[in-house]
């Protein structure tokens, strides 16, 4: 699943693409896609509505459109954007079309049908209880240390909950805590004080380098397959990589289970 880096370099790929692009009409060909609305309510609240900014809130996609509506996608496992002419063919699983004042196309595609996408005029709930933006003012030390001591579940798991910290996944939880020198496994409110800075800095540094090195995405939105999802580079310290040697201590990284996902961790720097 893509997370935070990622969703932030598809949002600025999207950016120059589509910002002041008028929206002529839209085709909701999966209805899953965006189940709180019908196909036809979707398109008419659509139709002819000017795309002003697209951001970003967490892992959502927030395009914010000119009639104070804003239209928020949700990628999941394998959400993809791509931008095409008229006389482009649709990539496989088109699931939404937006057709676009420039002659061209957005075209959401996804093989899982995970995606999401839903329009709103007020903040809907599910952005309402997102945690504080990681790599904001809002995200304090003060505020990580107070959601620690209230949990105690395994620091993985409490990584991992959006509205706890926000913008993590996988990847970027077992690299943080690995950077921290912290147990995957240990309960979040047993974490000391220092060991709560090193890992709530460790969050906001390896968050910052995966945007700074192009986090794990190769993205071009003409491709018209939809496959912008691409390594650049393995620059990961643990996640996939048991039974190689730690790049600290050499010991062998190991893999464990917690809640039905694969943790990565180094037994000689995370005890």
């Amino acid at each position: 699943m893509p997370e935070l880096p990622e969703v932030e370099h598809v949002v600025r790929a999207l950016a120059p693409i589509v910002t002041g692009r008028r929206i002529l009409g839209a085709e909701l060909n999966l209805k899953r896609i965006a189940p709180g609305i019908s196909r036809q309510k979707f398109n008419r609240q659509l139709q002819n509505a000017r795309i002003t900014a697209v951001g970003r809130r967490g892992k959502y996609i927030l395009f914010h459109l000119e009639s104070g509506h804003v239209l928020t996608t949700h990628l999941r496992m394998t959400g993809k954007f791509v931008s095409l002419t008229t006389d482009d063919a649709l990539p496989p699983y088109a699931h939404v079309i937006f057709y676009l004042d420039d002659e061209r196309r957005l075209v959401f595609c996804d093989m899982r049908q995970f995606g999401r996408m839903q329009i709103f005029k007020d903040r809907p709930k599910e952005l309402e209880k997102l945690a504080p933006e990681p790599l904001s003012e809002d995200f304090t030390a003060e505020y990580f240390l107070n959601t620690l001591a209230r949990s105690g579940r395994p620091l993985k798991n409490l990584l991992l909950d959006q509205t706890r910290v926000l913008g993590l996944g996988n990847i970027y939880a077992v690299e943080a805590l690995f950077l921290a020198g912290v147990s995957p496994m240990k309960a979040a409110n047993t974490l000391s004080k220092p060991r709560a800075r090193k890992l709530y800095q460790a969050i906001r540094d390896v968050l910052q380098e995966a945007i700074d090195a192009g986090s794990t995405l190769k993205i071009d939105l003409a491709d018209g397959n939809g496959s912008y999802f691409g390594t650049l580079e393995r620059f990961w310290r643990v996640y996939e990589r048991e039974g190689e040697p730690c790049v600290k201590c050499g010991k062998r990284i190991r893999r464990v289970v917690q809640s039905n996902r694969s943790t990565y961790f180094c037994p000689g720097c995370q005890r």
